[in-house]
């Protein structure tokens, strides 16, 4: 044990309850487990946890957190926590107490099957209740490690080298983890037993796309370490659904939900030797796809009306639907309005037009099967 403990003085930083103008932005559970692990540390070899601790971004700005400390659950060790801000951030983690178990690297003994050596200092990472193990390859972690990505483990790796050089072993532990990751893909991803340690900036930002897009790519990344060359694509919970139904027995990892990402998700599968695959969308994102638009969140992009009027036309509907189509605001009012009609066939044409352009974003290397299903997600109405 260490005998040139002194007591611990942080540098001030920006706190964790700063604000901006707008939304605020929070943190992601790698800076909390970074800044967790520190203060464990420091209670480690200096004697006492700290009150608030600071921690380094990946930019190098410099943040602080206020620290829960807490009695260990062996002697030998000390334990911290750090409960997450996700700022204005609809984050399932949010909340989330990102506790850290900190004790002495010989002093254990260490299942080392378990473990995740970290930088140069031979620090080790465990996951404990509520942090999710790696089970399943393409996540760039070993099988057996904890769920912990590449930037939080070494924003982890330099918070503990800020307190010592000495290699430590540090469980990640969090309350009620389990269930946070029940609204996550990790039980898709195999990823078992609870939450990631996740993050690329340490910063979460309201409502971004960024975390959204990175579990898209890493979906499908999974699939192609496993050997899988046909996924299924769709957007949201309900055209999930109806891909669940339509090719019953898939391995659930191979159907992606990329909500506004397609071209991404076209790119990546192209990238990982996908050879096949199935679209399973609703009438508003296939529209923007027949326009050629890949990102199609609503904010983006607006539905071309003339578009819908050409196809209606083009297929030798009915005028008045012609007509009703010009005046429509959405995707869905053409929609309804061609099962009003009791005429699909504009439908059809969308389903085609959308896949010619997806096919045109990755140059063709892909075979490409792309089905409109109805809004509840239950009828195929246009295959293509």
């Amino acid at each position: 044990m260490p005998e040139d403990r002194v007591p611990y003085e942080p540098e001030l930083s920006p706190t964790v309850a700063s604000r901006e103008k707008g939304l605020r932005t929070g943190y992601t559970t790698g800076t909390c487990a970074s800044a967790a692990a520190k203060a464990a540390a420091i209670g480690l070899v200096h004697g006492g946890v700290p009150l608030t601790v600071d921690v380094a971004l990946p930019s190098g700005q410099r943040v602080s957190f206020p620290v829960e400390r807490e009695r260990a659950a062996g002697l030998q060790a000390r334990r911290a926590a750090v409960v997450k801000d996700a700022g204005d951030d609809p984050d399932c983690t949010h909340g989330a107490r990102i506790t850290a178990d900190v004790a002495f690297r010989e002093e254990i003994d260490l299942d080392r099957s378990r473990a995740q050596k970290e930088g140069g200092s031979g620090h080790l990472l465990l996951a404990g209740p509520g942090i999710g193990t790696v089970t399943k390859p393409g996540l760039g972690i070993p099988l057996g490690a904890p769920s912990i990505t590449k930037v939080p483990r070494r924003m982890i790796a330099q918070a503990l080298d800020e307190v010592t050089t000495i290699p430590l072993i540090v469980t990640f532990s969090v309350p009620g983890g389990e269930d946070m990751a029940a609204d996550t893909t990790n039980a898709r991803l195999g990823i078992i037993g609870g939450i990631s340690i996740l993050g690329t900036t340490g910063i979460v930002r309201p409502f971004s796309t960024a975390a959204y897009r990175a579990s898209v790519v890493q979906q499908i990344d999974v699939a192609a370490a496993q050997g899988i060359r046909e996924i299924v694509l769709c957007t949201g919970h309900r055209s999930e659904l109806a891909a669940a139904r339509l090719w019953p027995g898939i391995d659930p990892v191979a159907i992606v939900e990329v909500g506004d990402f397609t071209g991404i998700a076209l790119r990546r599968a192209v990238a990982d030797g996908i050879l096949e695959v199935h679209m399973v969308y609703m009438a508003g994102k296939l529209t923007k796809l027949a326009q050629g638009v890949m990102m199609t969140h609503y904010h983006r992009s607006d539905v071309d009306t003339a578009l819908l009027a050409e196809l209606a036309t083009e297929a030798g509907a009915p005028r008045d639907l012609a007509n009703t189509t010009r005046e429509s605001a959405t995707a869905r009012h053409f929609f309804e309005a061609c099962i009003a009609a009791g005429d699909l066939r504009p439908l059809q044409l969308i389903a085609e037009r959308a896949k010619r352009a997806c096919s045109v974003h990755v140059d063709g290397a892909l075979g490409l099967d792309v089905l409109m299903v109805d809004y509840e997600g239950d009828q195929v109405m246009a295959r293509a």
